[in-house]
């Protein structure tokens, strides 16, 4: 398919609506960018993105339950039943990028093409401009050859590579995204633009940086293709430098490789589902690089977890994930043996936390799978998980869960509330998680009363 063929649609009805309401208002309308693309592949479209000649205080005042709260003149279109909405965005022309991520002016455009001109990459720079909305038929408008590209399986920058990654530094990370999303390879200028400018990365922020990795983990490919195409192209040494530290660091593993290929193979064992997962997969070795001795990686996991915190800390990653993940890597070290007690079994759940506890295994799993390990029988990873469920099952693992409170304490022995409510407590569920039978009442204060301290 080529700039101009005719290219018929189904169009959802929020979206014929917002095209409709422009188009009878005397505006230009159309489809733009990510959900043309998708269309080319015959993908489903994630998103909708409209574009008009209308300025966006226009398309506000066409669509009440819109929304405009940018500078870019983008207005949501919000639909009745409160949906995500349509975005519009009005024509416009940048310039000047001093920041590498925000044009310091934006004008509003007078056509199409002018408007696909501003974008990153060809597949991206495509538009469908309607004939009739009710058939869905309409026409490609593709001035700069995206569908080609899609068809021959190119990334190519629009026009001036170097103009474009100079406009906007995260677009090296993003030509990777696409890169490896749609197995498409780099067009030779625009892979020697990315290699020129790689040192700009480090201009970028934290959270730009951690969406974009976050995108890489969660897609259907293996997430290893994406970072070894960062790592050829020289964004890996920039944005992740401590992953990047760990090529050549030797593994002994029935795989083989260095320890960077092991990383990146453990995440793809983990499930794209769960981007965060393969996160604490990708960085789960990376004390490797500076524990090395002998021949053995000894607490890797402790100087792992650290730099981990360090990673995650600069890329700005939301408490709750620097914890899943750093927790991870800490405990991701465990050695089971089929002599573990029932109590020592409750005594490992408690330490790793319900809320690890599946995460581990799927890690352990995962780091296995990459390394030709093959878990024992007896005394293996699928015991121990299912010797966890069976304490998780049966109790107590922390003091919510013994048949007596604090208050109970404090009336039946006349303690009084402080510090030795918490220490009794705490001996009552160590004695309860050696033997759970102990786990009641009368029992639980009998041994209270023999520990109490003297008043």
């Amino acid at each position: 398919m080529r700039d101009g063929d005719p290219f018929r649609i189904r169009l959802p009805d929020p979206v014929q609506t917002v095209l409709a309401g422009l188009i009878e208002a005397g505006e230009e309308a159309a489809l733009v960018g990510g959900s043309v693309r998708d269309l080319l592949r015959n993908d489903p479209p994630v998103d909708w993105d409209v574009a008009t000649s209308a300025p966006p205080e226009k398309v506000a005042a066409l669509f009440p339950d819109s929304t405009w709260q940018n500078p870019f003149g983008t207005v949501t279109v919000r639909e009745a039943a409160g949906g995500p909405g349509v975005e519009v965005t009005t024509y416009r022309v940048e310039a000047g990028y001093r920041d590498r991520r925000r044009p310091e002016s934006v004008q509003w455009g007078t056509s199409l093409v002018e408007d696909l001109a501003r974008r990153d990459f060809t597949i991206n720079a495509v538009g469908w401009l309607p004939d009739d909305l009710a058939a869905g038929s309409g026409r490609l408008v593709d001035p700069f050859g995206g569908a080609e590209d899609l068809e021959t399986g190119t990334l190519r920058a629009v026009g001036d590579a170097d103009a474009r990654f100079e406009e906007d530094a995260l677009r090296l990370v993003r030509a990777v995204r696409f890169a490896t999303r749609f197995d498409l390879r780099l067009a030779p200028t625009t892979e020697q633009a990315i290699q020129e400018h790689a040192g700009s990365a480090a201009t970028l922020s934290g959270e730009r940086v951690h969406d974009e990795m976050l995108r890489l983990l969660s897609g259907p490919q293996l997430a290893s293709r994406a970072f070894l195409l960062m790592e050829r192209l020289g964004l890996l040494a920039v944005l992740l430098p401590e992953l990047a530290a760990l090529r050549g660091v030797p593994q002994a593993k029935r795989i083989e490789g260095d320890a960077l290929e092991h990383s990146l193979r453990t995440a793809d064992a983990l499930p794209a589902t769960d981007p965060r997962l393969r996160l604490a997969g990708l960085l789960h070795d990376l004390g490797k690089a500076t524990t090395l001795g002998d021949g053995h990686f000894i607490g890797h996991e402790t100087a792992g977890a650290e730099l981990a915190e360090g990673v995650l800390q600069r890329l700005r990653s939301p408490r709750a994930e620097i914890t899943r993940v750093v927790g991870l890597i800490r405990l991701h070290m465990f050695a089971y043996s089929a002599n573990w007690t029932d109590a020592a079994v409750r005594r490992f759940v408690r330490r790793v936390g319900l809320d690890l506890l599946e995460d581990l295994f799927a890690l352990r799993a995962a780091d296995n799978a990459a390394s030709g390990t093959r878990e024992p029988l007896i005394g293996g990873l699928a015991e121990l998980r299912a010797r966890a469920a069976a304490a998780v099952a049966t109790g107590p693992l922390d003091a919510g869960q013994l048949a007596i409170s604090g208050d109970d304490l404090v009336t039946e022995l006349g303690i009084l509330p402080g510090p030795e409510i918490g220490r009794l407590l705490a001996m009552l569920l160590e004695a309860a998680m050696d033997d759970p039978s102990r786990n009641e009442r009368e029992q639980l204060l009998e041994l209270a009363r023999g520990w109490q301290l003297p008043r």
